[in-house]
């Protein structure tokens, strides 16, 4: 098991956020802290992917963004996770399966920005993921209207469970979302790349 997997226990309220974090950067650590707060989760598991198959370059070494992602953090309720590597899952739907198996009892909610509810419907096996664990769903204020027309959001309308509610979110069995706008950190993991890079 993960390091920092064993410590969720049954009844934990868990967030994941999963991502490249090539590198890792303040906008992750800001939105997993507003995650913690909006959703009242106990834990948010910053879950590094081995790599991302909708991209065409390969990332930085996983322990390279594991280490950056651990020295950012900085915060006892965020654990940094390479789990997915051991499991050798490649969708995260079949990631999220396997989570739920491995801790029963926690209360795991998957975290996407709205930009990623917007291409949803694209990944493999996504009704899955909806149908696993409920889905915490943070967006830039004035970005609802995104969040309204993406197809997942669209099919899935009946389960979205209004936005002073978003603390319940946890408690809720899947499928069940909530669209929540957070003050954002404008900052991206391909423009830190291409900083770095000179281009």
């Amino acid at each position: 098991m993960d390091e920092p997997m064993r410590e969720l226990r049954a009844g934990m309220r868990v967030g994941l956020l999963g991502g490249s974090f090539d590198p890792a950067h303040a906008g992750h650590v800001h939105i997993a802290r507003e995650a913690l707060k909006r959703f009242g989760l106990d834990r948010v598991v910053l879950l590094a992917s081995p790599g991302n198959p909708l991209k065409e370059n390969p990332p930085a070494p996983l322990e390279v963004r594991l280490a950056q992602a651990r020295a950012l953090a900085d915060h006892p309720a965020i654990l940094i996770s390479g789990i997915e590597a051991r499991l050798g899952t490649r969708l995260t739907a079949d990631t999220l399966t396997r989570l739920v198996a491995l801790h029963p009892g926690v209360r795991f909610v998957w975290l996407m920005g709205a930009d990623n509810l917007a291409q949803l419907h694209r990944w493999g096996r996504w009704r899955t993921i909806l149908r696993t664990m409920p889905v915490g769903v943070l967006a830039r204020p004035g970005h609802g209207l995104v969040a309204g027309r993406a197809p997942a959001a669209r099919i899935f309308r009946g389960a979205r469970l209004p936005v002073r509610e978003a603390r319940l979110l946890p408690l809720q069995a899947p499928p069940a979302w909530c669209y929540v706008p957070v003050p954002m950190v404008r900052l991206s993991s391909s423009e830190i790349r291409a900083a770095r890079n000179g281009g």
